[in-house]
């Protein structure tokens, strides 16, 4: 298991400038030794900085606190908040993530959905029949390069409560449109999707679970 950070930034754009090669580094450190899985910037509709999603490899809150203390966005201002999650990336035939030196786009490349579980009694039975095909759908995603990462969303007790995840498409439409097709939206296990826009930052990282 590890967790899932979704960070917002404040008024101030000036500060995450400021501190931005201080972030990488921290970011490079982290991703190196396996630590952090995946990280990348968020951006609203208007192709303005939102805040990070970072999602760590760690076991438990201990280095999820370390990392924040380390974090020049979190210690600087540039975060004005964030929310910690409980995640588990899925195992799926990922393609490689980009590594240091990697070109970095100047506009929207890709999608990050999070997507939560409707809590009514009929939810769990409703996501454990949508599952298999969900699986099989996503599984076919990833190894076409269309989910860069994904995963599910959990409680203090490893209940599913949703699902984040990163998939390659240049606009909320075209991500609500492909996701309109999983089983876990037709078949009612979401109940709302909040999406933000991102681009994908070359970074030593450690292959994913399940990549090819």
């Amino acid at each position: 298991m590890g967790y899932a950070i979704l960070a917002r930034d404040g008024a101030d754009p000036s500060l995450r400038m400021n501190a931005r090669d201080r972030h990488l580094a921290v970011l490079q450190s982290w991703c190196a030794d396996g630590r952090m899985a995946f990280g990348a910037p968020i951006f609203d509709k208007d192709w303005k900085v939102a805040g990070s999603l970072m999602i760590l490899n760690v076991p438990d809150e201990t280095h999820v606190k370390e990392y924040i203390s380390e974090e020049p966005f979190a210690r600087e201002g540039v975060w004005t908040g964030f929310d910690v999650f409980p995640y588990a990336i899925a195992s799926l035939p990922y393609r490689p993530l980009p590594q240091p030196g990697a070109p970095v786009s100047a506009s929207r490349t890709h999608t990050v959905s999070i997507g939560w579980d409707a809590d009514d009694a009929e939810a769990p039975a409703r996501r454990a029949k949508a599952r298999p095909p969900h699986f099989e759908r996503v599984t076919q995603a990833a190894r076409d390069g269309i989910i860069t990462i994904g995963g599910a969303i959990l409680d203090g007790q490893g209940k599913m409560r949703g699902s984040i995840a990163v998939t390659a498409h240049a606009s909320d439409a075209e991500a609500e449109a492909w996701w309109a097709e999983d089983p876990y939206i037709k078949d009612g296990v979401w109940s709302r999707v909040e999406r933000w826009g991102t681009r994908l930052v070359g970074l030593p990282y450690k292959p994913l679970p399940g990549a090819e």
